[in-house]
């Protein structure tokens, strides 16, 4: 199922999706999207697995496409509204963390032309 915003797919696997469990999947998506520009694409599957123990019957897939690597992360609980919840969570630590990453490596003293770190103009 695609959302309003064309870069936010919703899948459900093994189980309906509800209006109000799409909804909800949908606008946490779009609190992705206000951090980073550049993301081509939010991607999120509710499994639901019957063969599972109780606690992890629930499993939430996110894939973010971004320039650069992919960003993937899952999480299992017993609640799939607590499954997105969590997925959203470590979907937005890891887009984060890659922002730090890039921003550490643009101003580091290695990466500046000899000229600059020496105070030479």
């Amino acid at each position: 199922m695609v959302a309003m915003n064309e870069k936010i797919i919703v899948r459900g696997i093994h189980v309906t999706l509800t209006p109000t469990l799409s909804a909800m999947m949908e606008e946490k998506a779009e609190r992705l999207l206000r951090h980073n520009s550049h993301i081509i694409r939010v991607r999120l599957d509710l499994e639901f697995d019957q063969s599972k123990d109780v606690n992890h019957r629930f499993i939430a897939k996110g894939q973010i496409e971004i320039d650069g690597p992919n960003l993937v992360a899952s999480a299992e609980t017993e609640d799939g509204y607590k499954s997105v919840d969590q997925l959203i969570d470590k979907l937005d630590r890891l887009l984060g963390d890659r922002h730090a990453k890039r921003v550490h490596s643009r101003n580091d003293e290695r990466n500046q032309a000899p000229d600059v770190l020496h105070g030479k103009v």
